[in-house]
């Protein structure tokens, strides 16, 4: 009750304020040309909604309390920094900070902070705070303004997911994943190989990577962020005298790095509810694993293969082997090919070398799922791209089949052995 006596208050009050100090924080762009503060009013019914949503399932009052102080704060954050600066990746980094600070502090006071478990629980609640807070920064990047229902809820839902998974992280562990995380997010926004969407992108990653699978599985990704965003920058001029170059210098936005990583994301979150029971059936970890590498090997060859092999001028069509022009979608060369298995080998020799799991048979089985993915990319380039399929569309399916074919082998020889 008062909860919705405070949503009513607030809805009026948006009405009924319509200029001075309060009306510029809190306003949007377009709110100046109705004098009506609707990004204020959009808020509240987003919040009601996930309100009503958090009282009907599963989904905790720290959580609903958390994203919604997420969101609004880190709004206000963001508002505020904009009144001094008008350099983007500066006040996303401001709407981060509030936010998570925001989120933390919603969700502690759910929670209470008397509790004897307040050690306990603080890792997972920072932990929960800046992946929400780094999927609000991203979903605000590339949505209109005016979205924050979407951001609201799409917040609430990701949280809710986690928090179910039960992640067990420590102090030093969050702290850790967080300042590597980071890091790397901003050395790959200095060297412009990210965009800023596409950097939060894979600073959410990185970050969900180490705390659900572990840093075994983040040297994996990491490996082929690093790899593959210094692979557009190989001879980029060349690339873009054939006008086959990456655009924006070569920086990776949010489609091209979701394209490549949502189904690696899947097996990670798969990977982690194994062990609970949100599975239907029982599904052991290491195909999660296996799922996991082979996605990311064929999304290491795709890459690796169509930067370098863009390079030459003679490529050929793979359903008819006939000459095509460069960039042509479809398109292979043999240095490509060889990049690509290049590529496949680098993953699986991370994987043998990190993951007990992956003796000599799962790493040539990795390598074998990467081309089998990366000539599958290549068929619907040739096939489907730009008439049913856009190039994200063809490499999350590419590197679904990867994933498929990796598990599925795998599965196969322990099966057979």
């Amino acid at each position: 009750m008062a909860g919705a006596a405070l949503a009513a208050v607030v809805l009026v009050g948006a009405f009924v304020v319509r200029d001075g100090p309060l009306f510029e924080l809190l306003a949007y762009p377009g709110d100046y040309e109705d004098e009506r503060l609707y990004g204020v009013i959009t808020f509240v019914l987003a919040g009601i909604a996930l309100g009503l949503i958090a009282v009907g399932t599963s989904m905790s009052i720290a959580v609903f309390v958390g994203t919604v102080l997420l969101v609004g704060y880190g709004n206000l954050g963001e508002q505020a920094a904009r009144l001094w600066t008008d350099h983007d990746a500066a006040v996303v980094a401001v709407f981060c900070l509030v936010a998570t600070v925001a989120a933390v502090a919603g969700q502690l006071v759910v929670l209470g902070t008397a509790s004897p478990s307040f050690e306990t629980v603080l890792p997972g609640v920072v932990f929960l705070a800046a992946s929400g807070a780094l999927l609000a920064a991203l979903l605000r990047d590339v949505l209109l303004l005016y979205d924050d229902p979407i951001v609201m809820l799409s917040v609430g839902f990701l949280l809710w997911l986690l928090a179910e998974l039960e992640p067990a992280i420590g102090t030093v562990e969050i702290a850790v994943a967080l300042a590597v995380t980071i890091a790397l997010g901003v050395v790959s926004y200095a060297l412009e190989t990210a965009s800023i969407a596409g950097m939060l992108t894979g600073v959410l990653l990185g970050l969900v990577t180490i705390v659900l699978g572990g840093y075994g599985w983040f040297a994996v990704l990491i490996a082929f962020f690093a790899i593959g965003g210094l692979s557009t920058k190989f001879r980029y001029e060349r690339k873009a005298e054939l006008g086959v170059a990456e655009d924006n210098n070569g920086a990776r936005g949010t489609g091209n790095v979701l394209g490549n990583a949502a189904v690696a994301l899947v097996a990670v979150l798969g990977y982690a509810a194994s062990s609970t029971s949100l599975l239907p059936v029982d599904l052991p970890p290491m195909l999660f694993l296996f799922a996991f590498t082979g996605s990311i090997a064929t999304a290491m060859s795709d890459t690796l293969s169509s930067e370098i092999g863009s390079v030459f001028e003679t490529p050929r069509l793979i359903t008819t082997f006939e000459p095509v022009e460069p960039g042509t979608d479809g398109g292979i060369t043999w240095q490509g090919e060889i990049a690509g298995i290049v590529g496949a080998a680098i993953v699986a020799t991370i994987s043998f070398a990190l993951f007990p799991e992956v003796e000599a048979v799962g790493a040539a089985i990795i390598v074998a799922a990467g081309f089998v993915g990366m000539t599958v990319d290549s068929l619907l380039g040739a096939t489907l791209e730009g008439s049913v399929l856009g190039n994200q569309g063809v490499n999350f399916l590419a590197t679904l089949s990867g994933a498929l074919i990796c598990a599925l082998l795998v599965l196969s020889f322990a099966v057979l052995g």
